[in-house]
């Protein structure tokens, strides 16, 4: 697959700078930068700088996400806090409840924060690796619009609802473990329509619970409602399927009951025919190591426990062992000097928001 590295400086500056033609102020527009732009330095590609347009710019032209936002405190203790983000940006949302989640846990020793009326918040990680940059360890989820089918049923129910565990270890990355309860998320359905590849078998089942692998009808059908995810673990419960489905309602009730915000068929995005905000819930714990042991000593227990994973007996034919977050470090090695890979696709379709926001001094940056 052909493809252009646009450097992060540079694209960076772009973001900022479209953002803010969208109405979203700087400093937030710095902020929802920084979080798409880390997805690509760690390989979330799915929730990187191709959503710009999908996700934020064109719902803010629909008028069902605010561009100013407006974080609200409405209920808060010592150690908690439920936030009404009122349909505004979701990393910005994000960034500062687990920034109020940190601050509690330096006092208190664990902080969480309850978040009702947000939109897509983009990478999980992001949030929880804040927390382990404070040497503290970070959690985070979120609800979804509906794509996941509970086990043994095919209709959409679910969002696809990561659960996400961020923790500093003494080796050069930190534990990252971000992924989705079901076994693919809609933005990597969306990568593989981009690419025109069809998509394996079990990640997505019809309204007969069969497979289906065309990756641009599986996108029609999830909106429209024909076609659903399949939890972790996959269809049924020979394969574990229960268990990605009782995570994915674990994570559904976190985002939604302690905030008393909206859930499941309440996050469809429309209303009597009409778009309305999605009006996600997210929630945010940060647990202060510090109030348990010696950070260090956390740190050199954590990377040893990994370390002795890497190292323990290989399958026949495989390399190596991996750990959560070191894929995405090498990744980061990889791109630090490149930048983010473009597919002629996505270049188009940057070369259109240049030209529809007035931006053509950029043009050249995303010629193929």
């Amino acid at each position: 697959m052909e493809q252009k590295f646009i450097p992060f400086d540079l694209l960076e500056k772009f973001l900022v700078d479209i953002m803010k033609k969208a109405g979203i102020p700087e400093d937030d527009a710095k902020i929802v930068s920084d979080v798409l732009l880390q997805a690509d330095k760690l390989g979330f590609d799915s929730h990187g700088v191709n959503r710009v347009k999908s996700i934020y710019l064109d719902r803010i032209k629909e008028g069902i996400l605010n561009p100013i936002t407006n974080f609200e405190i409405v209920r808060e203790s010592p150690a908690t806090a439920v936030v009404d983000g009122h349909n505004g940006m979701g990393q910005v949302i994000g960034n500062k409840s687990m920034k109020l989640a940190i601050e509690k846990a330096k006092k208190y020793g664990m902080g969480m924060v309850a978040v009702r009326n947000s939109t897509h918040y983009g990478i999980a990680g992001y949030y929880a690796l804040m927390a382990a940059r404070e040497d503290m360890i970070g959690i985070t989820g979120t609800n979804a619009r509906p794509s996941i089918a509970p086990t043994f049923g095919v209709e959409n129910m679910l969002g696809t609802n990561p659960m996400t565990f961020g923790m500093p270890s003494d080796d050069n990355f930190p534990f990252l473990l971000d992924c989705a309860t079901s076994i693919t998320q809609r933005g990597k359905v969306e990568l593989y329509a981009r690419l025109g590849k069809d998509l394996p078998n079990g990640w997505v089942i019809d309204e007969n619970g069969k497979s289906e692998t065309n990756s641009i009808q599986v996108l029609k059908d999830l909106i429209s409602g024909h076609a659903a995810l399949t939890p972790l673990g996959g269809i049924g419960e020979e394969t574990g399927g229960y268990k990605g489905y009782g995570y994915a309602t674990v994570v559904e009730i976190f985002s939604a009951a302690l905030q008393q915000g909206a859930f499941m068929k309440m996050l469809t995005g429309m209303k009597e025919g009409k778009k309305v905000p999605y009006s996600l819930g997210h929630f945010f714990i940060a647990i202060d190591i510090a109030s348990f042991t010696d950070p260090e000593d956390f740190k050199k227990t954590t990377g040893t426990i990994l370390r002795d994973l890497r190292a323990s007996r290989k399958m026949p034919g495989q390399p190596r062992i991996y750990t959560a977050g070191e894929k995405e470090y090498y990744t980061w090695m990889d791109r630090k000097d490149k930048g983010v890979p473009f597919t002629n696709e996505l270049l188009e379709e940057f070369r259109g928001l240049c030209k529809s926001y007035g931006l053509y001094e950029y043009l050249t940056l995303f010629e193929g």
